[in-house]
């Protein structure tokens, strides 16, 4: 079946529950072994039917968010989604109170169990309400950006189509996109204030409900996060700032050189080269036809996994109107399908996008077999997977290309170090935000800005008032759907910086390792997959100082006035 043939019929709640219960009643309750193998396998089964039809909500909402069909499937989704919490976090305590645990433990590993304790902590079905609250509030938020409306120039543009103005050769082009992205901002701000105003508020009532002192801790709860805690984000918080942001001031300076600049302002760093960033050059169609290639040259596992995705048309790479922004992938779990979504704009960007969303459908794919708990790791986990394909894919990247392939190398690396102080910079951010969630819209943009400062010292926003006062914060989708969720991106690249150099000095090892580590899914926690994979642990003082000694030393060595 093609993804367009894939049926969704919308779920009847009480019937689902009425499934659920049934065999819930036969866990812990003295049931043989034999039994409550068999229910919880139905349970699963249970769960990957109600997955994929929301999964295919989603998918086709964010494909088209005018699209009122899915907008009213999206709407009851966000209204039943605490409800199938509800049920999920009773099947973990079932298992967790089953008589025949230890047996249970051999055959599905620890890990379930010690996310079953964690469900305990983040959910109660007193906080229902403002759980649906707070899934309507995400919506209304992805809703507003995706129907941008930027008039530039001679045309009209959504945010993801105005990427490549910001990077065009011309100054002035640059300086006049950014001030168009940040009036619609403006135009909208107290909508977006509103929004993640009532966001903070609810998600601390949720927090104080369940018996938390704030959102921070339920926040790293409810990302499943058993073997790390705000302490040791703080000290890799602290590596980023000591041993990244001097070198990353540095390729800035190296940059603003490059572009004959003397003082590069906000809207000069998108672009790399004075002769135009390194682009692929050819439509998505072309570089799909480039990833076939590639993917069946990298190894049988990824040829096949590949030809999956293409002759099940399960790529959605075009921006256009309507569409929400960003890139995702996701898995249909009735067909074992994962599924990519993308917003090409003619940009280094596409194969970038790419190629990390094929890393984790890669990694899916590969552990689509596993329990449903255990198909993806947790989130930071799971961008190990991403970020590394994206190195994993530098022998073939000339396919994308061409002529272009020095630059894109050398711009790929940089790129991947310059975004470690933004990626620290939000998660600073939103643990200040959740520690003082009484600060008014006003107080946090001071915060922003304060903390972008700390981490980004060399941005100044030239006459971009509104981004001065603080609010790039408000672009970044991640802060207002998944909290705490952006710390994640930095720890992985960290590890993938560890693939890049891995895969210099043997391809096919660093991939052999690299394909286990897939193989693993969810599997094991994410310091556990870190230490499965032979790779030294972000959160271990000395790593960060370690890992950038090659990456400075690759720079170092390309003269990058010539490219």
């Amino acid at each position: 079946m093609k993804f367009e043939e894939f049926k969704y019929e919308r779920p009847n709640l009480e019937e689902y529950k009425k499934r659920s219960n049934k065999l819930l009643e036969l866990l812990a309750t003295g049931k043989t072994l034999s039994v409550e193998l068999e229910a919880i396998d139905n349970v699963f089964k249970l769960q990957d039917e109600m997955s994929t039809l929301y999964n295919l909500v989603s998918i086709r909402y964010s494909v088209d968010t005018t699209n009122e069909f899915y907008e009213k499937e999206q709407d009851y989704f966000n209204e039943i989604m605490p409800h199938l919490q509800q049920l999920e976090t009773t099947f973990l305590k079932k298992l967790l109170d089953s008589e025949y645990r230890k047996e249970l433990v051999e055959k599905f590993g620890t890990l379930i169990f010690e996310k079953g304790e964690l469900a305990q902590k983040t959910f109660s079905p007193e906080v229902i309400n403002e759980l649906q609250q707070e899934n309507k509030l995400s919506t209304e938020y992805s809703k507003l950006l995706a129907g941008a409306k930027i008039k530039f120039q001679d045309g009209t543009y959504n945010l993801s189509q105005m990427r490549p103005f910001t990077q065009n050769t011309n100054r002035e082009v640059r300086r006049q996109a950014q001030l168009a992205v940040s009036c619609y901002f403006e135009e909208n701000e107290e909508q977006i204030d509103r929004i993640y105003d009532d966001m903070v508020k609810i998600r601390t009532i949720i927090a104080k409900k369940l018996g938390y002192k704030n959102f921070v801790q339920l926040g790293y709860d409810r990302l499943g996060r058993t073997d790390y805690n705000h302490v040791d984000v703080k000290g890799y918080r602290d590596q980023i700032l000591e041993s990244v942001v001097p070198l990353v001031t540095e390729l800035t300076a190296r940059k603003a050189k490059r572009l004959g600049i003397s003082n590069p302002k906000s809207y000069d760093l998108a672009l790399s080269f004075l002769s135009g960033n390194p682009t692929p050059k050819g439509d998505s169609t072309w570089q799909t036809n480039h990833a076939k290639d590639m993917y069946e040259e990298m190894s049988p596992e990824t040829g096949e996994f590949i030809n999956f995705m293409i002759d099940h048309n399960l790529l959605e790479l075009d921006s256009k109107a309507g569409k929400s922004g960003g890139g995702y992938c996701t898995y249909l779990p009735d067909y074992n399908a994962p599924y990519i979504f993308a917003n090409f704009t003619g940009t280094s960007g596409d194969v970038d996008v790419l190629t990390h969303e094929a890393g984790h459908a890669f990694q899916v794919y590969s552990s689509r077999n596993h329990i449903p708990e255990y198909r993806w790791p947790t989130m930071e986990a799971a961008e190990i997977h991403s970020m590394s394909m994206e190195f994993l894919a530098w022998p073939w990247i000339n396919k994308f290309f061409e002529k272009d392939t020095n630059k894109y190398k050398f711009n790929h690396l940089a790129g991947a170090l310059s975004f470690l102080p933004y990626g620290v910079l939000v998660d600073e951010f939103q643990h200040g935000i959740y520690e003082n969630p009484e600060l008014t819209p006003a107080q946090r943009k001071t915060l922003w800005r304060k903390i972008e400062k700390k981490y980004l010292p060399f941005v100044d926003y030239d006459d971009d008032k509104f981004l001065e006062k603080g609010t790039y914060w408000y672009r970044q989708g991640h802060i207002f759907g998944v909290p705490f969720y952006y710390i994640d991106y930095t720890l992985a690249q960290v590890c993938a910086f560890q693939f890049w150099v891995k895969s210099r000095e043997n391809h096919q090892a660093a991939f052999d390792q690299y394909l286990a580590l897939c193989k693993l899914g969810g599997s094991k926690s994410f310091v556990d997959l870190v230490e499965s994979a032979k790779l030294k642990n972000p959160f271990k003082k000395g790593t960060v100082e370690d890992i950038i000694i090659p990456i400075k030393a690759y720079l170092d060595s390309i003269d990058d006035t010539k490219l």
